[in-house]
């Protein structure tokens, strides 16, 4: 099944959440990024996944993890554009 996602309905979806961060706030969501740790844990997933060796709870874990970074590439997108608007763009 294939999701397909209208970016301006998302963004005009966010556009609340994003009005209450202040340019600082907006600056250090884009420099999130995981802790060694993680991006350690998520490599060694991703490794068992491409060679078909996940069980059912690290198969669960792993797929948490992707959500969370679309997820979070998502909201980073938006925070970049707020930033530094095009200029045929105008910031909300």
């Amino acid at each position: 099944m294939s999701h397909v996602v209208d970016n301006n309905a998302f963004e005009r979806g966010t556009d609340p959440l994003f009005k209450m961060l202040s340019a600082e706030q907006l600056r250090q969501l884009v420099a999130i990024s995981p802790d060694h740790d993680l991006e350690r844990r998520i490599t060694e997933l991703a490794q068992r996944a491409s060679d078909g060796r996940l069980g059912d709870e690290e198969r669960a874990e792993y797929e948490g993890y992707v959500r969370a970074n679309n997820l979070l590439a998502v909201l980073q997108g938006i925070a970049r554009r707020r930033l530094n608007p095009s200029p045929d763009r105008a910031a909300p």
